[in-house]
């Protein structure tokens, strides 16, 4: 049985490690900086599943065949000792982090196989060590060995797909957390997008990721994206509103400061994130 490892075991990590045993991975890591005597995950569409495995909070090894990596995007420097404690020549890490540059931002950690992912699951910590995950996991990975070696590992307890256009994936995610944004700073959930006004800006700044990402050969959808925002209960919220929720550091460069980047970098006019940038990062400082 392979061994398989989770570093980070908030909303999302802990979710995913949840699925992992109720797939039968009885050789399971679980990695964190916050000591909990007690992680459950609190399915909408099920009973709640307590993690078995115990939280290390020392890196160690030894190496394992699968590591998940569910920190957020600006804590994978801080993660750097579990991630030379626990991978090798022969281990996969799947990155379930936001953003585009999942190689880019793993890659100096470890000389490990990556292999990014879109994550799809709605989940919110309620409370310390209490997660509730309101849809089912669903992840997206780069079509491949790996990627099929992951479906089998997660079996009928993900849902995982295999793109041969994951730069498009990515990208929708993106626009879609990049509009997640607005919440932060209107200081609400995605009811707020039932306004007309706040629909249109949401499309606007749809619009200005996806005109970005087809710079990277992205070649997403305004409307899927919409039909999103159209869908989402009015009381779902987003990692970024609960992390300035909670008071602690954003991820707004993965989410939001990328766009900004790569537009400047080639020269595409980005206003609405020119202005939504410098507030999500004045918002991470305070």
């Amino acid at each position: 049985m392979p061994r398989v490892a989770v570093v980070g075991t908030g909303a999302i990590g802990a979710t995913v490690a949840a699925a992992l045993q109720e797939a039968g991975l009885r050789d399971l890591v679980l990695a964190g900086r916050t000591p909990r005597d007690r992680i459950v995950v609190e399915p909408d569409d099920g009973p709640p599943v307590e993690l078995a495995a115990p939280l290390r909070t020392k890196p160690e090894g030894p190496p394992a065949d699968w590591v998940f990596l569910a920190v957020k995007s600006h804590q994978t420097a801080g993660a750097a000792p579990w991630l030379r404690a626990l991978t090798g020549p022969g281990t996969v890490v799947v990155v379930l982090q936001n953003g585009v540059e999942h190689r880019e931002v793993v890659r100096p950690f470890t000389a490990a196989r990556i292999l990014p992912a879109v994550v799809w699951v709605p989940a919110e910590a309620l409370a310390p060590g209490r997660i509730r995950r309101r849809a089912p996991v669903r992840l997206i990975v780069p079509d491949g060995d790996d990627g099929q070696a992951l479906a089998a590992l997660l079996g009928e307890q993900a849902s995982v797909e295999l793109s041969a256009d994951f730069t498009t994936a990515a990208w929708m995610k993106l626009a879609t957390n990049a509009v997640a944004g607005l919440m932060v700073l209107a200081r609400r959930r995605a009811g707020m997008f039932r306004r007309d006004d706040m629909a249109a800006l949401a499309r606007a700044y749809a619009e200005e990721v996806l005109a970005v990402g087809r710079l990277a050969g992205a070649y997403g959808s305004v409307e899927e994206v919409m039909a999103a925002y159209d869908a989402m209960p009015d009381d779902l919220g987003s990692s970024i509103l609960f992390d300035r929720e909670a008071g602690r550091a954003l991820e707004w460069d993965a989410r939001n400061g990328v766009v900004r980047r790569l537009g400047l970098e080639h020269g595409t006019p980005t206003p609405i994130s020119d202005v939504v940038v410098p507030l999500l990062a004045a918002a991470s400082d305070g």
